[in-house]
C-alpha cells in the first residue's frame, strides 16, 4: 500500500482504531468534526471518544458525498477537521475539502474504508489528506486489519507508539478462531443455514444490531462522554460487529491479510466492470466526482422491498446507514445537518449493491418490479 499510495502507512488492527489514532493526534479535544451523517454509526462514537464533537454535514442527494459548497460560513470557523467517508468508494470532494482545509488551517482526515482502488481528480483516494485510513476487511475480505496513511513520514514512530499503547495482546484462541472463521462460514452457506443462524443470534441476545442502527442507550453515552477523551467508555459501542478491534494481529491474521491483498488488482478489476454495469441501469445515479467500487448505491422507490426480494435469492443487502446520523443521535451527542433533507433521501432510498453480484441483483430487481426513486423536487419524497 506504500507503493500504491505513494505514502508512508502504518498497520492497524482494524480502520476503526485507525481512526481514533488519527483524530487524537490530529484533533485537541473538544475540537469540532465535519462528518458525513450517512455513515457507520461506529464511526460517530469513535469520534466521541476521541474527545470530539461530531458535526454533520449537508449531502448531495444523488451520490451521498459531501457537499462543500452547503456548508455554512459559519460552520467551516468552527471546526477542527473534516472527515471525509468516501460512501461506497464514491468519492468526496477532497480537491475542495483540501481547500477549505488548507485554507482554515485544518487537517483532513480521509476515511478510506471503503475506497481502497477509488480516485478523484485523478489521484488516488488516500492521498489528499494529512491522514487515512483504510480497512483491510472491505474489498480484501480479510475481516481484520487497516493501515493508516500519512502524508508526513516523520510522524509514524509517534503515530506507531500511540497505536501500541491501544493494543490488546494477542491471544492463541482468537487466532485459531480466526484461522477457521473462513471454513465455519463456507459451511454455514454451503448448507444454506445462514437465516437460521441470524434467527438463533436474535433468539439468545447476541445479535448486536437487531435494525440498521445499534441501540444508542443514551444515558449510558452521557456517562461515557464525561470521561471523553478514552476508549474505554465507549468500547460498548465501538466494538460492534468487531469486538477484536484492539487484537494484535498473530501469524493466522498477517498471513492471510497478506494472501489476500495479492490479489487485489483482479478484484478490483472484477469490481470495475461490475460497477459500470450497475451504473447503466435505471436505479443508478452516477457521481460527478468518480466511481464507487466497493459498492454501488443504486436508488430505489421502495427500498425495503428491494432488500427483501434479493434476501429471498441468498443477496444479503449490507452497509445500510438509515436513518442519518443527527436523526438516530439527536442535539445530545452531534450537530445536526444545516440541510438534513438530501441525507434522510439519500439513506432512505440507497440500495448497496455488490459489483461482484451485478447480474443477480439486476435479474432480482427487474423480477421484483422495483421503481427508481425520483430525485427531490421531481416528485421524490
Amino acid at each position: 500500500m506504500r507503493r500504491r499510495l505513494g505514502r508512508e502507512c502504518l498497520y492497524v488492527p482494524s480502520c476503526r482504531l485507525g481512526l481514533y489514532v488519527a483524530l487524537r493526534h490530529w484533533c485537541p479535544p473538544g475540537g469540532r468534526v465535519l462528518m458525513s451523517p450517512v455513515n457507520d454509526d461506529v464511526i460517530m462514537f469513535v469520534v466521541l471518544a476521541a474527545g470530539l464533537r461530531p458535526v454533520q454535514a449537508p449531502l448531495n442527494a444523488s451520490d451521498g458525498s459531501i457537499d462543500p459548497a452547503a456548508v455554512p460560513e459559519s460552520h467551516w470557523r468552527g471546526l477542527s477537521a473534516v472527515l471525509t467517508t468516501n460512501l461506497y468508494g464514491n468519492p468526496d470532494p477532497a480537491p475542495e475539502l483540501r481547500a477549505r482545509c488548507d485554507a482554515l488551517g485544518i487537517p483532513l482526515i480521509e476515511d478510506a474504508a471503503h475506497a481502497i482502488g477509488s480516485t478523484v481528480a485523478g489521484r488516488a483516494v488516500g492521498t489528499f489528506g494529512d491522514a487515512a485510513v483504510f480497512s483491510l476487511s472491505k474489498h480484501v475480505g480479510a475481516k481484520t486489519g487497516g493501515f493508516v496513511a500519512v502524508a508526513d513520514p516523520a510522524l509514524v514512530p509517534e503515530l506507531t507508539a500511540a497505536r501500541d499503547a491501544l493494543l490488546a495482546p494477542a491471544r492463541l484462541t482468537a487466532e485459531l478462531a480466526y484461522a477457521l472463521r473462513p471454513y465455519a462460514e463456507a459451511g454455514v452457506r454451503g448448507l444454506r443455514l445462514v437465516r437460521a443462524a441470524r434467527g438463533l443470534l436474535r433468539a439468545v441476545g447476541a445479535e448486536e444490531r437487531p435494525g440498521i442502527r445499534m441501540e444508542l442507550r443514551p444515558g449510558e453515552l452521557k456517562e461515557a462522554l464525561a470521561d471523553a477523551p478514552g476508549l474505554g467508555g465507549f468500547d460498548s459501542w465501538v466494538r460492534v460487529d468487531m469486538h477484536r478491534y484492539r487484537l494484535t494481529p498473530g501469524r493466522a491474521r498477517l498471513r492471510r491479510t497478506e494472501r489476500l491483498l495479492a490479489g487485489l488488482d483482479p478484484l478490483l478489476a472484477a469490481h470495475r466492470a461490475g460497477t459500470e454495469r450497475l451504473l447503466a441501469t435505471p436505479w443508478a445515479a452516477p457521481s460527478s466526482q468518480g466511481r464507487p467500487l466497493f459498492r454501488v448505491p443504486l436508488l430505489v422507490a421502495d427500498r425495503d422491498a428491494a432488500v427483501a426480494a434479493l434476501a429471498r435469492h441468498r443477496i444479503t443487502t449490507g452497509y445500510l446507514y438509515d436513518p442519518p446520523l443527527d436523526v438516530y443521535a439527536g442535539d445530545l451527542f452531534t450537530d445536526a445537518s444545516p440541510r438534513p433533507a438530501p441525507a434522510a433521501w439519500f439513506a432512505r432510498h440507497a440500495l448497496p449493491a455488490d459489483p461482484l453480484r451485478t447480474r443477480q441483483v439486476i435479474a432480482v430487481l427487474n423480477e421484483s418490479g422495483a421503481e427508481p426513486a425520483l430525485p427531490p423536487g421531481h416528485g421524490g419524497d
